[in-house]
């Protein structure tokens, strides 16, 4: 028999010194905002802000295919990039210049492999989107901001592609022989279109911070919650309700299993009001 003391987690600490809670209970998710078209010349861009965390996505695309895919390929891909901008934090961030560090990277291709958890490569086509995460604002929560964020302006530039006739269905694209012969795109109908963007990007991704901050389990945390973080956990999820990924550390704690299903409960309940303001806001947006 194992006693009560032996089965339970380290025991969590108290909030340490430095900065005030926001006053939000533990399940309630900080306001977020959303401005399209914040810069003009991407095909698609927005300013995403969830609380004090404000992160521009832009979106880009192109013909040209990764080096590795193979010629004349049908297939089309995901990338993504992330950078803190030098007056993002509360001490100056300096500019990678030479490359992404160890944890930039890390955060790019977990953005990256998030936004295509989400696409129907084959569906898309032969483009090479990428989408760009600026983090303006740091305050908690950066590399989950810019999944729902990236979402977001992804399935817009998608949806801005197929209107203008860049991404159509396979049976509707042009042959190499056609496009020298000045071949020119369908007009899709409206529910043409619809339907493609569905087939192209079958659901939204979106991702969350939780944490245990004494003893209590929280939702979206700030960087006042995350720096008194005993357990913190980063969870990204489809709206098909599929996960894309789960990184869960104990910082100088442990957490038992009881800790870890409230810690992705809550998650999912914080996800599942992420996608549904991933709908709404794109509502009526072209």
């Amino acid at each position: 028999m194992i006693d009560d003391e032996s089965a339970m987690g380290t025991p969590m600490a108290k909030m340490k010194s430095g900065g005030q809670q926001d006053g939000r209970s533990n399940e309630e998710m900080r306001d977020i905002e959303v401005e399209f078209d914040f810069t003009p010349n991407a095909l698609a861009s927005i300013l995403y802000k969830q609380g004090n965390t404000m992160v521009l996505a832009t979106v880009t695309a192109d013909e040209g295919l990764p080096r590795w895919f193979p010629r004349n390929a049908t297939r089309g891909w995901i990338h993504a990039e992330y950078s803190l901008l030098p007056g993002s934090t509360n001490t100056r961030f300096r500019r990678e210049r030479n490359g992404a560090k160890g944890r930039t990277h890390e955060i790019e291709r977990l953005v990256a492999r998030s936004l295509r958890g989400a696409v129907d490569l084959e569906q898309l086509g032969p483009l090479s989107m990428t989408v760009d995460c600026e983090i303006l604002n740091a305050d908690g929560g950066t590399r989950c901001a810019s999944i729902t964020a990236g979402s977001i302006a992804l399935r817009l530039a998608i949806r801005r592609l197929i209107a203008s006739g860049r991404c159509l269905p396979a049976k509707l694209r042009p042959t190499e022989q056609q496009r020298k012969e000045g071949w020119k795109p369908p007009v899709l109908s409206k529910e043409e279109a619809h339907g493609h963007e569905m087939a192209v990007m079958p659901c939204d991704v979106a991702a969350l911070s939780v944490g245990m901050v004494d003893g209590e389990v929280k939702v979206d945390l700030d960087y006042v919650l995350d720096s008194n973080a005993d357990v913190d956990m980063n969870v990204v999820m489809t709206s098909a309700g599929a996960f894309v990924e789960v990184q869960g550390t104990g910082e100088e704690a442990t957490y038992t299993r009881e800790e870890l299903d409230s810690l992705i409960d809550n998650a999912v309940s914080g996800i599942k009001m992420l996608h549904e303001h991933q709908v709404k806001v794109l509502e009526g947006v072209n």
